[in-house]
């Protein structure tokens, strides 16, 4: 194993700080906990709380700021934060105008994200909860009842966040984060597996010429394997999937994301990018927004997901909206 780091037991620990170090301005961390929370706090609106195992940056610290979090928690390297560790972000975030939980559907993250919600209306303080299920690749996986939460989270963090923002009030919030559920949809690929540091060796195996379709982030398997193809090939399989939807038709409006993993090259996701919009444009779906980029990755993993989201007029509005965080700025 080859990674720059100092010691695998300190991975999490080192990063918080040294996010800190680097954005002083934007985030600050809640004493005794692997918490991150606005610096300037979070008074007098509605507060978004978010967050899972690391391993996913800039996911889920680098989107604390105006206009998406209030408060992102960070467990141990692909393990579910606990819920005393949610609790805490809750409390620290909170505005007093309630929070809401995003949830990337992962049963430790629902289990211990409703166990701190229980604990802080039991201190007086209104939760609500969302749960992202956005991949489309399979229904049931390792750690998963239903379909997994993977990029498509970062698009309900920029809409509810930009509505939380604008002092909508926790009914609001919530209602902006169910639509952009029920419209986004997404789906990855890998062509190399990620190194967790503390298990010193590869999640999985591909062959040289292997492909893994369809794989979560943690590194579960996906749909199947297969020779690699060109880019254009498996993006075209990849959109054929998340159209096979049929949630998006002809004449609508789309934010499109093309996520890389980790290790894969930007040029990479760009070339990527342009056959998505080939697609979109023959199927005369009209892309209103484009976000190209490491948005949430699997430590090391190489690879990509594709993610749409349609748009209406109040998703367009909060999607354009301004944020400035350490991962995401828009003025």
């Amino acid at each position: 194993m080859k990674k720059m780091i100092n010691s695998p037991d300190n991975v999490v620990e080192e990063m918080l700080q040294g996010m800190i170090s680097a954005h002083p301005d934007y985030v600050k961390r809640v004493d005794g906990c692997d918490v991150l929370v606005r610096a300037q706090g979070s008074q007098g609106k509605v507060v978004l709380v978010s967050g899972g195992g690391s391993g996913h940056e800039p996911a889920h610290g680098g989107y604390v700021g105006k206009g998406m979090l209030d408060a992102a928690v960070a467990g141990a390297m692909f393990t579910s934060p606990t819920p005393d560790q949610v609790y805490e972000a809750i409390k620290a975030a909170d505005g007093g105008k309630g929070a809401l939980l995003v949830i990337k559907n992962y049963t430790g993250d629902v289990m211990n994200f409703e166990m701190a919600a229980e604990m802080a209306a039991d201190e007086g303080i209104r939760v609500e909860k969302v749960v992202v299920n956005d991949d489309v690749a399979v229904e049931d996986s390792t750690w998963t009842t239903g379909r997994r939460g993977i990029a498509g989270t970062i698009f309900v963090h920029k809409c509810a966040g930009a509505c939380a923002e604008a002092g909508g009030d926790l009914d609001a919030v919530k209602a902006v984060a169910e639509k952009v559920i029920a419209n986004v949809r997404s789906m990855g690929m890998a062509l190399a597996p990620c190194t967790v540091p503390t298990a010193g060796k590869p999640s999985f195996e591909l062959a040289e010429d292997e492909v893994e379709i369809g794989m979560g982030i943690h590194g579960e398997p996906g749909t199947h394997r297969e020779k690699i193809r060109s880019v254009d090939e498996t993006t075209a399989h990849l959109l054929d999937k998340i159209l096979a939807e049929g949630i998006y038709n002809e004449g609508d409006e789309v934010a499109v994301m093309v996520n890389g993993l980790g290790a894969t090259p930007l040029q990479e996701l760009y070339i990527a990018n342009l056959k998505v919009s080939q697609v979109l444009a023959e199927k005369n779906i009209k892309i209103a927004k484009t976000l190209v980029g490491n948005y949430m990755t699997s430590i090391d993993m190489a690879g990509y997901s594709v993610s749409l989201l349609k748009l209406d007029a109040e998703l367009k509005e909060l999607l354009n909206a301004p944020a400035d965080t350490p991962a995401y700025k828009q003025f």
